[in-house]
């Protein structure tokens, strides 16, 4: 599956609700954590290109298919006819931009970048889990809390984080 953009802020939104309908038949249901996290990753990566690129993109989803969907992964790509490579930048307190790569980093269980043709493909993988083994379960179905962490660095010069750790809070 795949989506067009123009190299318009207003793309942003309409890629949102195509990832949403696409989800429809998939066998992952709106109200899962992973379908609003795909549709902030869609927003995020579509913003970058718009808003960075000034050139048209394409949005690709792999979903699984809807029996099998319960362990499957989904993959987001958003490709363009850019050369620049993907920058982090290190966003202050103060700052309204610059925290979407971070955040990809932060959501996504695994993301990269390619060179593709004259331009680039940026992608990210979401497992999901299947709901009938929910390990943050306790023997009652409860759910678990999960911890909480802050990060600590800076982006180093090849889109890595130095001097990067989790500290629980």
């Amino acid at each position: 599956m795949q989506l067009e953009i123009r190299p318009d802020p207003a793309e942003v939104g309409r890629a949102r609700k195509w990832a949403r309908s696409r989800l429809a038949g998939s066998g992952i249901g709106a109200d899962e954590p992973i379908a609003e996290t795909l549709v902030l990753l869609v927003s995020e990566l579509v913003t970058n290109a718009v808003v960075h690129t000034g050139c048209p993109a394409v949005v690709r989803l792999s979903l699984p298919e809807p029996e099998t969907a319960g362990g499957a992964t989904v993959r987001l790509e958003v490709a363009d006819a850019c050369s620049r490579a993907p920058v982090p930048r290190c966003a202050g307190g103060e700052a309204t931009g610059g925290r979407g790569l971070a955040l990809v980093d932060g959501l996504a269980d695994r993301w990269g970048w390619s060179v593709e043709g004259a331009g680039k493909r940026i992608w990210c993988e979401l497992d999901r889990s299947d709901p009938s083994e929910d390990a943050g379960a306790d023997q009652d179905g409860a759910r678990c809390p999960e911890p909480a962490f802050e990060t600590y660095g800076s982006y180093g010069a090849y889109g890595g984080f130095e001097g990067f750790a989790y500290e629980a809070v």
